[in-house]
């Protein structure tokens, strides 16, 4: 007898972004196969949603085969943050190449309908601002940031390559910086390290001189650009910008952090790690136009939510 629900797979599922999307799609009543190797995720991410009849959670290796039966798959599948992905580089690579070539298979054999979490990486330190999905971007394909920035290039090569030689519905988002409960609080991405180090009285480390911007977009903002997108129609393939283009410099998101947290902590300056973009920006024209998406969370919101959430861990020795 034909289930009922709709069958999900979704890699990375028990890491930052893969969680939430996990509790949503579980919300919406799908059936979410989760699955993790647990190299930089938690099982305490989806510790809420173990017991529930329509989630499995399933420890494994994407660079690996998979056989499950599924409708959809969301690969978020990779170390994220400079600190995991450059602990093994290789690993990293083979994750976004080996991984993509086995979930396209999967998606292949299932006729079942894929998205690819891609990243804004692709457009390396760019020439252009913002960042349009026509831009090919500045990358250096043999610097330590390379195993991601180019991992993540060549998945989507291969995604497209499936679209043209087997007609496989693909869908491809480009995620700009992604910040919100949830977060590794040792993951080094900017947002964790500023509350934790605020939080702690801890001197507040900039890189360069503080001037290089980001976009921050709030999780659940991301997560509603994944389910629209992933249920667009069959001719949107992307590659769709999915960020906040609301851009702002180290230095000033450092200062709202400490003004939000209260804390006393100075600023110091540290030298700029290699190949770091100085301006990330997203053009999110086509999400608007395409996806009827825009981010809804402002960012002094997302980051009282956020610190909220690190204050918890550190009460409980977590961070």
């Amino acid at each position: 007898m034909k289930t009922l629900y709709k069958r999900v797979l979704v890699t990375g599922g028990a890491g930052f972004l893969g969680s939430r999307l996990c509790a949503r799609l579980v919300a919406e009543d799908c059936e979410v196969i989760c699955v993790d190797n647990f190299y930089t995720a938690t099982k305490d991410n989806v510790s809420q949603l173990l017991g529930h009849p329509h989630f499995e959670l399933m420890r494994h290796d994407i660079t690996f085969p998979l056989y499950v039966e599924v409708d959809e798959i969301y690969n978020l599948a990779c170390p994220a943050s400079p600190v995991h992905y450059q602990f093994d580089p290789v690993q990293t690579t083979k994750t976004s190449v080996h991984g993509a070539i086995n979930m396209l298979g999967l998606a292949k054999r299932t006729k079942a309908r894929i998205l690819q979490a891609s990243t804004s990486e692709v457009y390396g330190d760019p020439e252009c601002h913002p960042q349009s999905e026509t831009y090919w971007g500045r990358v250096n394909p043999i610097g330590p940031r390379a195993c991601y920035d180019e991992g993540k290039r060549c998945a989507e090569t291969l995604f497209f390559d499936y679209h043209r030689q087997h007609r496989l519905e693909i869908k491809v988002a480009r995620i700009f910086n992604t910040y919100g409960p949830g977060m590794h609080p040792n993951d080094g991405r900017v947002v964790s390290n500023f509350i934790v180090q605020a939080l702690k009285g801890e001197p507040i480390t900039l890189y360069g001189d503080g001037s290089q911007t980001r976009s921050f977009c709030f999780v659940d903002d991301m997560i509603e650009g994944f389910v629209r997108l992933m249920a667009s129609p069959a001719e949107i393939t992307g590659p769709i910008n999915l960020g906040n283009p609301i851009e702002l410099s180290m230095r000033q998101l450092a200062e709202r952090i400490r003004e939000l947290t209260g804390s006393k902590s100075e600023l110091v300056y540290r030298p700029l790690p290699q190949d770091d973009p100085t301006q990330r920006q997203p053009d999110i024209t086509r999400a608007r136009e395409l996806l009827g998406w825009e981010p809804r969370v402002p960012l002094d919101d997302g980051l009282k939510q956020t610190i909220f959430y690190f204050e918890g861990l550190l009460s409980r020795g977590l961070a």
